[in-house]
């Protein structure tokens, strides 16, 4: 099989391009590069499977050959990337949707869009179902990428219903890993940059708001179930273990050995008070569930991490 990935340099992209690659299939990358790194991908170049295109895929893009996956993963995905990057995020989300539907539709191929746990906005549903429309504010600070996502679901329904392509939506709850941007914004990163450099912990409100971390490989593992499924409405993916910030952040710490002190914040506007997915349907359909538990998953990302910080300090 030959599989597109848009995004396929970034955080996930690089990680969907492995487990591709693993599967025995052709792997093109289609990345501008905004938020994803050629570091990544820079372990695949020499694979004969591997195709890297240099493209925003908002535009419009021609693929030579058959292609019978296509796989969206293309968008700034931190609330640092996608404020400072907010028409990008619109666009990508919007004609970069668009662009690799019609890849799809052209192919005749499986298609496969990656939407957010952010389509939930401050979620008044506890935890977090498919079923759930949400409680988003769609002229919030936040809301480029909560919009964008959910534009991009309706498209992908759009082009299911209409044209017949076989889609599928994943809405992804918070993933960690090696690859993550010790500058991503993300409250991981932060939280382990901050205890690796001695730094404060700067933990937003209270510390009461809750998160639940999925580790990469898991979510590749359920994205891959997904996509050769025969399901076309929304499936969460995502670790049901909830964790408060608070406890989290005093997690980092006894994990890192760090003797940084926390300091609190004023929450942003919009930032969601609890995330946690119900997963039934992923386990239903897909035999999925996590197995990388957060404690082993962290040990994992933490080496990657340190090795960042004492890159960084001796520049």
């Amino acid at each position: 099989m030959r599989t597109l990935i848009t995004g396929g340099a970034g955080f996930i992209g690089s990680h969907l391009s492995e487990r591709f690659l693993a599967e025995g299939h052709d792997v093109v990358c289609v990345d501008n590069f905004i938020t994803g790194r050629p570091d990544n991908i820079r372990h695949l170049l020499d694979n004969p499977k591997f195709r890297v295109i240099v493209h925003d895929v908002s535009k419009p893009l021609f693929v030579d050959g058959l292609i019978d996956n296509v796989l969206h993963f293309a968008s700034p995905a931190s609330p640092v990337d996608y404020q400072k990057s907010s028409i990008q995020t619109l666009k990508v989300g919007s004609l970069g949707t668009h662009v690799a539907l019609g890849i799809a539709k052209a192919h005749g191929a499986r298609f496969l869009t990656a939407s957010t746990s952010e389509v939930y906005g401050d979620p008044e549903v506890h935890p977090q179902t498919e079923s759930y429309w949400g409680h988003v504010n769609p002229v919030g600070e936040r809301s480029m990428y909560d919009e964008a996502k959910r534009f991009a679901e309706a498209m992908t329904m759009a082009y299911h219903r209409e044209h017949g392509v076989n889609t599928h939506i994943i809405r992804i709850f918070n993933t960690y890993g090696e690859r993550m941007r010790l500058d991503d914004g993300r409250v991981l990163p932060n939280f382990v940059g901050q205890a690796l450099r001695g730094d404060p912990i700067t933990v937003y409100g209270q510390g009461q708001q809750t998160r639940s971390f999925c580790y990469v490989s898991d979510l590749v593992d359920g994205i891959y179930r997904l996509l050769f499924s025969d399901y076309h409405l929304p499936v969460n993916v995502g670790n049901p273990v909830e964790i408060t910030i608070k406890e989290f952040a005093d997690e980092i710490l006894r994990l890192t050995g760090s003797k940084s002190q926390v300091v609190y914040k004023p929450l942003p506007a919009d930032d969601p008070k609890q995330r946690r997915p119900d997963i039934t349907l992923a386990r239903r359909l897909l035999g999925w569930e996590p197995k990388v538990g957060r404690e082993e998953g962290l040990k994992r990302t933490l080496d990657y991490f340190r090795k960042k910080v004492q890159a960084e300090a001796k520049k």
